[in-house]
């Protein structure tokens, strides 16, 4: 039999676009993948990057923002006859935002990205907060509605805006490295944190820390030949550059200057010793390396509770001697004293007898001893399991398997059972040698020589 091939190229053109097809889907997937992974937006509030030519209407989400607002009165409808705040929140990057006035041709909604004015050109913004819920914001920020000094929005972002924008975002974070390598090789002292560049690539701002005052004037003359743009330099502190890289804190849950702190108030060790806790740096201080800043937010609650204390300074006079504040539990109402030649004897008095003895010492009366007034604890009874009594090898030697073992063994014959066993046996493990010679027993000779004699009839 002879077989004929035949050459279709229709079904090999058939097989390449399907493969086209694949590889191409294969290639959205990992493009989709990567921004999830790598959001470059992500410190603008967006999920995604936003596209050029596709509804950017999903890009604003709660979840992705750094400083997020809640429009809580966006369903509310306003009175007969009043008129729509014109003035919007728009956001930038990290915790930049600002408030933007607007025309009446343009009614903006959450999440519209705008064109706002810039000195020098405009920038790419994303509107976060409109109506009555941005004046009570301006209203908490001290500014003026009718200033003059509020900048306006040109319009809603445009083909060729967005696409600069995106270009202008992607190419921060290498700007960022590229700045680093700069730096280190002039010798600067100083550490750059982030880079934000303009919406529309005309300027460009570097964050950077530094102990000391640097003389950056080389540096910028570099950067504006790399980069072809105008360079302006901000010095941030550590709690600001904490805010920008962002983090986890001791307590789980995403670092405050991260997600809605915005002033930073001074925390000093006097907070601390107010609510009784050990001056540890090492867990007292946060990710910035200075005190945390939660310890400011339960300040004035203890502040409340302590004045109905008395004194630490104050001594209590006994007819045992005087005794020593060492330690109070504020919400317990529970102080801890120790008499001045015992300090390692710590007991426990409830506020109001503390106050009590006060009053004595102040008439001139003094109790007999701390012990009568301290709190004594009930004894507990601990908690008795049967489980536990037993021996955790009570399972390796089983009685019942030497049962099963000598139920398998055939029962030895004999009074010397025991004696032929293993235990008496005189090799006791040594191998037997068959070329080795008999061993003599020399008692044995003995007996016979004796034998010998007594049979021989000279004797």
């Amino acid at each position: 039999m002879r077989f004929h091939f035949t050459y279709k190229p229709e079904c090999i053109n058939m097989d390449e676009n399907i493969n086209q097809d694949i590889t191409q889907e294969d290639n959205q997937e990992q493009e989709e993948n990567h921004e999830r992974i790598i959001n470059t937006f992500g410190t603008r509030g967006m999920c995604k990057t936003p596209s050029a030519y596709h509804d950017n209407a999903d890009l604003y989400n709660h979840r992705c923002c750094k400083l997020d607002v809640t429009d809580w009165l966006k369903n509310i409808p306003l009175p007969e006859h009043q008129a729509v705040f014109d003035c919007v929140e728009v956001r930038f990057k990290n915790s930049k935002k600002d408030f933007f006035r607007t025309t009446e041709e343009l009614h903006l909604e959450t999440g519209d990205l705008v064109a706002v004015e810039a000195s020098p050109g405009h920038d790419i913004g994303i509107v976060t907060l409109t109506g009555e819920t941005v004046r009570l914001q301006m209203k908490k920020k001290r500014r003026n509605p009718k200033s003059e000094d509020i900048k306006k929005i040109y319009r809603r972002a445009r083909l060729n805006d967005i696409e600069k924008w995106v270009a202008s975002v992607e190419s921060e974070h290498p700007g960022m490295l590229k700045t680093r390598k700069i730096t280190k090789e002039l010798g600067l002292n100083m550490k750059i944190n982030d880079v934000e560049f303009q919406g529309d690539h005309t300027k460009a701002i570097f964050y950077y820390t530094a102990e000391e005052r640097v003389d950056f004037r080389e540096l910028i003359k570099i950067l504006a030949e790399q980069f072809r743009v105008r360079i302006e330099m901000r010095q941030i502190g550590v709690r600001q550059e904490a805010g920008r890289v962002g983090g986890i804190g001791s307590c789980g849950r995403e670092l405050c200057c991260s997600t809605w702190m915005s002033n930073f108030n001074s925390v000093t060790t006097y907070t601390a010793r107010t609510q009784q806790l050990s001056l540890n740096p090492q867990k007292l201080a946060g990710q910035c390396g200075k005190l945390k800043c939660c310890l400011n937010f339960e300040q004035d609650t203890y502040l409340d509770a302590l004045k109905d204390f008395p004194s630490i300074d104050l001594e209590l006079q006994t007819k045992q001697g005087p005794a020593i504040h060492q330690k109070t539990d504020v919400f317990k109402k529970i102080m801890w004293y120790s008499y001045a030649k015992d300090h390692m004897n710590q007991m426990a008095l409830p506020l109001s007898k503390v106050l009590e003895i006060i009053n004595m010492n102040k008439k001139n009366q003094q109790p007999e001893k701390l012990e009568d007034l301290a709190i004594t604890k009930e004894q507990k009874t601990e908690f008795e399991s049967v489980v536990g009594q037993d021996d955790l090898t009570r399972f390796d030697n089983d009685p019942n398997e030497k049962q099963k073992k000598r139920r398998g063994r055939p029962e030895r014959k004999g009074n010397n059972a025991r004696q032929n066993g293993p235990k008496n046996n005189r090799n006791n493990g040594k191998k037997f040698d068959k070329n080795r010679p008999p061993r003599k027993d020399v008692n044995r000779g003995k007996n016979q020589n004796k034998g010998e004699q007594n049979n021989n009839p000279d004797n």
